[in-house]
């Protein structure tokens, strides 16, 4: 329990807000909570926070009251520019993200594995919560993956290891992040619409190390410059992953097989989940899940009876021999490189939403094996400028008529994928509901 001598504010009613006001008020500190949207969700939350003693307030904020905090604890989606931050800022406020608020309120009594990176986070998060339960321990994966990390501290029952998911938003106002073991699985371009330059998000993201100790535990991607780059000298032991040589986890192409230090951990064909991109991550959780003791026999079982996550490379179905993939989760460029990489078939590539700022022409190499690339939403002109002279781009505009266009274009063998490079807010409230008209489009077919 945290002691506050005056008033608490929460910025954001989300789910994330929601479950830290609602830690905030179990302890009986007051609470001003206020949201900038409107809408049945915010509504419910703050009905609820006010039932529960809090001060709420929808569709704008009271900067002076935010400038009288004790402490202002904010949603991940709120940027650094928003005028409550600024207000904070000005007034010396210190300012926590939940997950830091989460941290405290455990005190250092649960031991958890922080995954961060541009891409892949959120399912290596996954699998270390999985290879976490295969090996019988107690164990919930929370954070940016969905459930936030006040929610467990409010529970009687306390798991007994966490696994972490941080977005770079997160790390920013995490100042005593001190995994037992971190992770990083990569560093690629990404939210510039946010952060004025790279280093700035880069930074962030490194803020992970910020309490490093000889103690501390970290993996990292040695195929990846930038993660070496960022992580080098940090104080600790080291653990690295590849595809690409030989490490401390690493996939012997040769042999087709998963391997930890010169032991074989698992044949890449009894590995469910497509592509490349998903053995680094399965090498890296087996890592992180192997660095608090978990043992070769339990990682390998683990790794058997993982399940695709939902709108990462997720097989829908296969409907007359075409194969069609939901990659909605794929909201950089980064992210869309990694799913083409990993098409072992003759494919069609829905492209499109809300451009965020990166080029797509990086993409065109890569697509020899691509017969067509739909581009659609407000990112359309922009893909087709970029990638027409490289491939065949196909304009389109409604989400219905991109998966029909799409369907009219590959034969027996094919796949369509869904990996679109962009936001989904052109279209859709967020990549799930994009990932899920996908899949209702295809189970209807």
């Amino acid at each position: 329990m945290l002691t506050f001598s005056a008033e608490v504010a929460v910025v954001g009613l989300g789910r994330s807000g929601l479950a830290a006001a609602r830690l905030l008020r179990s302890w009986g500190t007051a609470v001003y909570a206020s949201d900038g949207g409107t809408g049945g969700s915010i509504e419910l939350a703050a009905a609820e926070l006010v039932g529960l003693g809090a001060s709420c307030q929808v569709g704008g904020h009271d900067l002076d009251r935010i400038g009288r905090a004790e402490l202002v604890v904010i949603s991940p989606g709120v940027p650094p520019t928003a005028p409550v931050l600024v207000r904070a800022a000005a007034a010396g406020v210190p300012v926590w993200a939940e997950v830091e608020l989460g941290l405290r309120a455990l005190g250092g009594s649960l031991p958890y594995i922080a995954v961060t990176g541009t891409n892949g986070k959120t399912t290596t998060t996954a699998l270390v919560e999985h290879l976490l339960l295969a090996a019988g321990r107690q164990a919930r994966a929370v954070g940016n993956i969905g459930t936030p990390l006040t929610e467990i501290a409010l529970d009687e029952i306390k798991p007994e290891v966490l696994a972490i998911e941080l977005s770079s938003f997160q790390l920013h106002d995490m100042p005593t992040v001190a995994p037992t073991v971190g992770l990083l699985t990569n560093l690629a371009p990404d939210h510039l619409d946010r952060y004025a330059n790279l280093t700035d998000y880069y930074g962030d993201k490194a803020r992970l190390f910020a309490n490093a100790t000889a103690r501390s535990v970290w993996v990292s991607n040695a195929d990846d410059p930038e993660s070496e780059r960022w992580i080098s000298g940090v104080a600790g032991r080291r653990l690295t992953f590849s595809l690409e040589r030989r490490a401390d986890g690493w996939y012997d192409r040769s042999a087709k097989a998963l391997m930890l230090g010169a032991s074989v951990l698992l044949d890449r064909a009894e590995f469910p989940l497509l592509g490349d991109h998903n053995v680094a991550n399965a090498l890296a959780a087996s890592l992180a899940a192997g660095a608090v003791d978990v043992s070769m026999a339990a990682l390998a079982e683990g790794l058997r009876t993982v399940q695709p996550l939902k709108h990462r490379m997720e097989p829908l179905r296969e409907v007359q021999g075409v194969l069609w993939i939901n990659d909605s989760k794929a909201t950089n460029v980064s992210s869309t490189e990694v799913a083409v990489k990993s098409m072992d078939r003759q494919f069609v590539l829905l492209l499109g939403g809300r451009h965020k700022g990166e080029p797509y022409t990086r993409l065109g190499p890569l697509l020899g094996r691509c017969r067509a690339v739909i581009a659609y939403g407000e990112a359309g002109p922009q893909v087709v400028a970029d990638l027409a002279d490289l491939v065949r781009v196909i304009p389109a505009t409604g989400f219905d008529q991109v998966v029909r266009t799409a369907s009219s274009l590959v034969t027996r063998g094919d796949a369509v994928l869904l990996s679109p490079a962009c936001s989904s807010y052109d279209m859709f409230t967020n990549y799930e509901e994009r990932g899920n008209r996908f899949r209702e489009i295809v189970e209807a077919m």
